[in-house]
């Protein structure tokens, strides 16, 4: 059987410990070194990057978020065997691991780690489809000629590229389509390489919970489960024609993910089509000084991310929701493509102060959406606001200290708030 030594990347047959390095890192498969689409997850992204950058959290559980009244953005492997998870309120994290260190986000470095990384991926082949800043899928097919290697080699190389010149981890999944080399990222992680192959799959997929597909949340998973739906061979039980009958389009597709079937190409020119932040209140609040505070700590963080992917939006979004659960969401669109956090922060804050709605809210967001290159941001002076033009200017000059001295060197009363 095809291996190959994730250490020292010797590829091999047979069993045991790698004949060259004598380590027991390898990866063994009868399809090994003929499959080429791959998903590529980095480990506990965010956290990772603090540990990298502040060794005395190697040892210790890590929630990155907002403060005790936030949410948890990602936690490492540490606090997730307490049961820490993303998007769970900061103070249920705290309760199941009180002895966590929490830091806020810093997506600046986020963004930095993720471009080196992806200028890894960009070199193995021009078929890169990202979908977040530390996952993407990648389409290998035809480079083994360039690279003299099959793609699980190049992989494996990728992986340690990673370790060695990033300092950060990730999860190789690879199979013969998208869904299944996604499938495949989550089953060995951390530092996991994962293969399904052709002649395994509809095995494999058997008596696996219908969670797997994309987009089976509770309310499609409860729906399914009325219908005798719970694994896929449940699935594969159903006729086609039933199917879409019962779940309309999502039907289909289900008749095809049931026998890991996924015709969808990868593709390096999905747009982005907004960026957008939020967070969740440990309790409801009514408060219009901390109402603003987050407004503008949103905006502050969509326009980091904006300068960081180089991208202006045209339009900006408010989100709210209400003790109810019930949400309310406003857009407002701009005369030019902005990345400007005070341009942001303003039309939210305009947005906010036109619902007439006092609240209290539990959650919060800011987002920008049709987004264009940043050639294309902040052509002109608002007319109607002649001093927008100097604290645009006054922005920059700001970013230029931060880039220089840190993200805290200076800062807004508002965010204090």
């Amino acid at each position: 059987m095809p291996a190959l030594c994730r250490d020292c990347l010797t590829s091999f047959d047979g069993p045991g410990r790698c004949p060259a390095c004598g380590r027991p890192r390898v990866v063994r498969h009868d399809e090994l070194m003929s499959l080429t689409i791959a998903h590529m997850d980095c480990d506990a992204f965010f956290a990772s990057v603090e540990k990298r950058d502040n060794p005395d959290l190697a040892d210790k559980p890590v929630i990155v978020g907002g403060g005790r009244r936030g949410v948890v953005s990602t936690c490492c492997y540490l606090a997730r065997i307490k049961g820490v998870r993303s998007a769970m309120p900061m103070f249920q994290a705290l309760k199941l691991c009180p002895e966590a260190v929490i830091v806020k986000p810093r997506f600046e470095a986020y963004v930095e780690a993720s471009k080196a990384i992806r200028a890894m991926m960009d070199e193995l082949t021009p078929v890169v489809e990202p979908l977040s800043l530390d996952e993407a899928f990648m389409d290998l097919s035809g480079t083994q000629r360039l690279h003299g290697a099959p793609p699980a080699v190049m992989l494996a190389r990728l992986t340690k590229r990673m370790k060695d010149e990033v300092g950060l981890t990730g999860s190789i999944g690879l199979s013969h389509n998208k869904f299944l080399a996604k499938v495949a990222s989550d089953l060995d992680k951390p530092r996991g390489f994962s293969v399904i192959g052709q002649a395994e799959t509809v095995d494999f997929l058997s008596a696996k919970s219908v969670r797997l597909i994309w987009g089976i949340g509770p309310a499609a998973q409860e729906s399914l489960g009325k219908a005798g739906i719970h694994t896929f061979s449940d699935l594969t039980r159903w006729d086609k024609r039933d199917l879409h009958a019962r779940f309309g389009g999502m039907g289909d597709r289900l008749w095809h993910l049931a026998r890991g079937e996924d015709a969808r190409r990868i593709s390096p020119h999905t747009p982005v089509k907004g960026l957008s932040n939020e967070t969740t209140f440990g309790e409801d609040t009514s408060d219009i000084d901390i109402l603003d505070g987050h407004i503008w700590r949103m905006a502050e963080k969509v326009s980091s991310r904006a300068k960081a992917q180089d991208k202006a939006g045209l339009v900006v979004t408010l989100k709210l929701k209400r003790s109810d659960h019930s949400l309310i969401t406003r857009r407002q669109s701009l005369r030019h493509p902005t990345q400007v956090a005070d341009t942001i922060y303003r039309t939210a804050r305009a947005l906010f102060d036109h619902l007439g709605d006092a609240g209290p809210y539990r959650l919060l967001g800011v987002g920008i959406s049709q987004l264009a290159s940043d050639t294309q941001a902040d052509l002109e002076d608002d007319l109607l606001d002649p001093d927008a033009g100097k604290r645009r200017r006054a922005e920059e000059a700001t970013d230029a200290i931060r880039a220089r001295f840190g993200k805290d060197a200076i800062l807004k009363g508002r965010a204090l708030r």
